[in-house]
């Protein structure tokens, strides 16, 4: 422990006047002087052993624990006391009180919160960084990813041929008798030559081109944090990861709901909902009425496109609500559309996109503005062009079972029947059986959906579900049920049910993964072919950071969009 400095201890006491700089130096003398000769004693081993032989104790007195206490302990001490002079002892005892006062530290035990306010403490900090970060891909883990080559892949098909009722061709009756007699050349053209034999089947048929697009996201790590982390994590290799982890999470996405441009053959943008109206009504039971409503309300709405974006708006459509009032927005979907999205504002006019915000989402075709009106959030002004198209894009899963090549579409704008659960694929398997003999294998499904789809099977008056609980169940009964399978009533086949992680409430669809038709060659249905399959880059370092990139080069292919299908506009329950 240092000693304060002798200006302090001797210079301006309140005991004594001002001392010369000589005076100080010669009271601090003394006070070393007499600290070097005041006697001192350490017990040794033998002094312990003899003090308890001879039935003696040894007293552990308590020692200080601030320096103010050290100080003013040995000041107290007979043999330190006779080796200084009255005024010094008396200066030093000023200095000792003055200081209590204006040092407070000199008193401050050392606790969690002193002399630190955050305590002299370790961090019980545990390394790494705990990954919460959800990254199921079963679309991409499924669909076979083949080599393509070039720009694009090309592949030609035969729609139909006379019976197969597909494609646009006819039937004809094959009948003939022995007075029967065809003509026909290469081509169609008549030759004038007619022989006995039957009529001349025709073909459909088509070219399909699928433009290969480029895909790539980045991430970069400056110098700063790769050193600065070492010995916590290595953050250089976390960036690696996420970005392989986002890069396939993406792309999931992308053959769920991706939608490529028109001008490279794909479906293109969606267009806006049309006849939007909005009605004011009294809230219904388990409805919130309308707050923060100023004489009239504003909507505008997109086509919701999924997760990449959504059409143009809409012209805007008022209504003054009353107290106590909800508003129902109402429009007409275009094909292919995930749902609507709503932006509303309020006011005695129009406060223009700015002031309009986005109130949510539905995959139906109404919406219901409810509760505190939105005040900040995302703007309609913000959308000033299409997103839900994409130049460097491709037609996924979702576009092309809603779109104009699909088997099926049923939009249902409405909760599933509780009257004939199912029913809604049941029509859908019967059209695509009635069309191309399709025999699908499973229902893909948002979560809410499908836990909706489950109770309506538990409370449907016509259906033969009930609950059994057994005798050992009395204290612990197991309850719940989900719909995993719903057997094609055509065909006889279990159609799986399955959630994907990332389907928007409101949309299913119903696919076949193969075709059930001998020698089409067609092994897949689905199929992704990559120029160059996923790959990372690690950039030349040329400034403090180490960067990376992805890449894969590729598209979605659907062989028979008409064996697969949409069931869409399912109300949440």
């Amino acid at each position: 422990m240092a000693l304060p400095r002798a200006e302090v201890l001797f210079g301006d006491s309140p005991e004594a006047p001002a001392l010369s700089k000589a005076e100080v130096s010669s009271r601090f003398d003394e006070l070393m002087s007499a600290v070097d000769t005041a006697p001192t004693r350490t017990l040794g081993p033998a002094d312990v052993v003899q003090a308890f032989t001879e039935g003696r104790g040894i007293s552990f007195e308590q020692q200080p624990t601030t320096a103010y206490g050290a100080l003013t302990k040995t000041l107290s001490s007979p043999d330190l006391v006779k080796g200084l002079s009255a005024e010094s002892l008396a200066s030093i005892t000023g200095a000792l009180d003055e200081l209590k006062s204006q040092q407070p530290d000199l008193v401050k035990d050392i606790t969690t919160s002193s002399p630190v306010a955050g305590g002299l403490v370790a961090f019980d900090l545990e390394a790494p960084a705990k990954m919460l970060t959800p990254r199921p891909t079963p679309l991409r883990n499924r669909i076979p990813r083949k080599k393509g080559i070039g720009l694009s892949h090309r592949f030609k098909v035969i729609s139909g041929f006379s019976g197969t009722g597909t494609g646009g061709v006819g039937n004809i009756h094959p009948g003939i008798q022995d007075t029967s007699q065809n003509n026909f050349a290469p081509g169609g053209a008549s030759n004038g030559l007619y022989y006995a034999r039957g009529p001349k089947i025709s073909y459909a048929g088509y070219d399909k081109n699928v433009a290969y697009s480029q895909f790539s996201v980045s991430d970069q790590v400056t110098w700063s944090a790769q050193y600065a982390g070492q010995g916590y994590q290595d953050i250089r290799q976390l960036s690696r990861t996420s970005l392989m982890y986002s890069s396939m999470l993406l792309e999931e996405r992308m053959l769920l709901m991706g939608r490529g441009t028109s001008g490279n053959g794909f479906l293109g943008a969606l267009p806006a909902p049309t006849g939007l109206t909005v009605t004011a009504r009294a809230a219904a039971a388990g409805e919130t009425a309308l707050t923060g409503a100023s004489t009239n309300i504003y909507v505008k709405v997109t086509s919701d496109a999924g997760d990449f974006g959504q059409s143009v708006l809409t012209s805007a459509a008022n209504v003054a609500p009353s107290a106590g009032d909800v508003v129902d927005v109402k429009v007409t979907l275009p094909a292919g559309a995930t749902g609507v999205r709503v932006y509303v504002s309020t006011g005695s006019s129009d406060p223009g996109d700015s002031a309009r915000y986005y109130a949510g989402r539905t995959g139906t075709n109404t919406f219901t503005l409810q509760g505190p009106l939105p005040t900040s959030g995302v703007a309609a002004s913000t959308v000033t062009a299409d997103t839900s198209a994409y130049a460097a894009g491709y037609d996924g899963i979702l576009p092309i079972c809603t779109g104009p090549e699909s088997g099926y579409v049923g939009r249902l704008n409405g909760t599933f029947s509780t009257s004939n659960p199912g029913v809604e694929y049941q029509n859908a398997f019967v059209s695509l059986y009635n069309s191309v003999k399709a025999d699908p294998d499973r229902v893909l499904q948002n979560g809410a959906d499908r836990k909706q789809l489950s109770d309506a099977l538990k409370v449907s008056s016509s259906s033969n579900y009930r609950m059994t609980i057994t005798q050992d169940q009395l204290t612990g009964v197991t309850i719940g049920d989900v719909v995993n399978t719903i057997i094609n009533e055509v065909t006889g086949k279990g159609v799986s049910v399955e959630v994907h992680p990332w389907m928007p409430q409101g949309s299913s669809v119903v696919l076949s993964d193969t075709l059930p038709i001998p020698d089409s060659e067609v092994s897949d249905v689905w199929a992704v072919f990559n120029v160059q399959d996923l790959m990372g880059i690690d950039w030349p370092v040329n400034q403090f950071a180490f960067e990376s990139s992805s890449y894969w080069f590729g598209t979605l292919l659907c062989y028979a969009p008409a064996w697969n299908a949409a069931v869409t506009g399912i109300k949440a329950a």
